[in-house]
């Protein structure tokens, strides 16, 4: 089946043409229909399925049909997301697929002036995307107005209830109409997240995608057995023997992404890093660098993993393996998106053994291995052009940055 098959507006498959959607995914063949209908969904699909677009063609074609026949003065529908990066990048998704469209969407997030997103909300919007924080503000202020919204959408539901935002929801609930759309949307599930789908959704179509392989099908991902002080050196070579590719590193705490910013800085390589300390516009201008190609290299810490939606990034890099074995499915899902090969790569220590026995045990599966033999282990230190190739002299030099900084 075709985009140019289903019921929508002509304007929306204009849309999705020229972004190049031609056949939905799994879960947009599966999603669509229910949701055109008026049911409520609740869907489990991994990071990279295309699940954003299975919610947002159809609520947009609803509203654009509702808004020719009459005219709208309240938000429409309220799509919730955890994270700033998250917010923005589903509003971009809907803009893109309502560009010929009547529908507006517009997204309010923290950690930036509020008066923009206000002026914004008073223009007249259909659809908003939020995260927590920021809404509640926003409600209290009396900015937005929750009795009219027709569809509620909570998308990454599972890493919201991680990040402890379930009461935030639940209160969501009771400022809502109860004669309401709710569609449900995680990557994974687990009893919490069951508790809470059905306390809000009423016999909801449930689709499941892909609930034994956690992991895209279209990426391939494998793992590299290198020491934790010589993981620099591999990321080294691995970029400068792909100079086109577009690489999404990970790395465990925003010191580690600023410590592999500076390594890869010392060897020539241009990169940029997104983590919790950053201002909010320099994560804007990071993403949009990034996004761009104008640098082709992003160090990411999994705050960010949930909401770094960037087309074509050629590899994942797991220069750290992740503390929860869970955030291995969510850090590989950023290649590999929709219908698009992927690769994602691993840097497994000794010590991170056991993690990675984690993360195979999740998968259900191995993960293959990347066998590096001495010699080719030996060339690629000896052949890296950071002069400072011990532990101990890349210690003393964040000690003296450190010291220049308190002074």
């Amino acid at each position: 089946m075709k985009f140019e098959d289903y019921r929508i507006s002509p304007d929306i498959k204009k849309n999705l043409a020229a972004l190049g959607f031609r056949r939905p995914t799994d879960i947009q063949f599966k999603a669509i229909p229910p949701i055109l209908k008026g049911d409520d969904v609740l869907a489990i699909a991994q990071t990279g399925t295309g699940k954003t677009a299975a919610f947002a063609i159809p609520v947009i074609d609803m509203i654009h049909q509702q808004k020719s026949s009459s005219r709208s003065e309240s938000i429409s529908c309220l799509v919730m997301v955890p994270t700033r990066e998250l917010a923005l990048q589903i509003t971009e998704v809907f803009q893109s697929i309502a560009k010929y469209t009547r529908v507006k969407t517009a997204c309010v997030f923290g950690g930036v002036e509020q008066d923009p997103q206000i002026s914004r909300l008073q223009s007249g919007i259909d659809i908003l995307v939020a995260t927590p924080g920021r809404m509640f503000d926003l409600v209290s202020q009396g900015h937005i107005l929750l009795d009219k919204i027709k569809i509620l959408i909570l998308d990454e539901a599972d890493h919201m209830l991680a990040l402890g935002f379930i009461k935030d929801i639940r209160q969501l609930v009771h400022k809502l109409p109860k004669n309401r759309q709710t569609l449900f949307f995680s990557a994974t599930i687990n009893p919490e997240i069951k508790e809470l789908a059905y306390s809000l959704v009423n016999k909801p179509v449930r689709i499941e995608i892909s609930p034994k392989n956690p992991v895209a099908k279209n990426v391939e991902h494998s793992v590299a057995m290198i020491g934790m002080d010589d993981k620099r050196f591999f990321l080294e070579r691995m970029i400068k023997e792909h100079p086109e590719s577009k690489i999404l590193v990970f790395v465990r705490t925003k010191v580690r992404a600023e410590r592999v910013f500076k390594a890869m800085e010392r060897v020539g390589i241009q990169t940029v890093t997104i983590h919790g300390d950053k201002e909010q516009k320099d994560r804007l201008d990071v993403m949009k660098t990034f996004r761009s190609g104008e640098i082709k290299v992003l160090i990411a810490t999994d705050v960010s993993a949930r909401g770094i939606d960037i087309p074509d990034v050629d590899y994942v890099v797991n220069y750290d393996l992740p503390d929860v074995a869970e955030n291995y499915v969510h850090r590989v899902g950023r290649t590999g998106r929709g219908v698009k090969k992927g690769l994602a790569v691993s840097f497994c220590s000794e010590e991170e053994k056991p993690v990675l026995e984690e993360i195979e045990t999740f998968l259900g599966q191995k993960v293959s291995i990347l066998l590096i033999d001495k010699e080719e282990y030996t060339a690629t230190k000896d052949l890296s052009e950071d002069s400072l190739s011990d532990w101990k002299s890349l210690l003393r030099e964040e000690e003296n940055a450190t010291k220049k900084r308190k002074r």
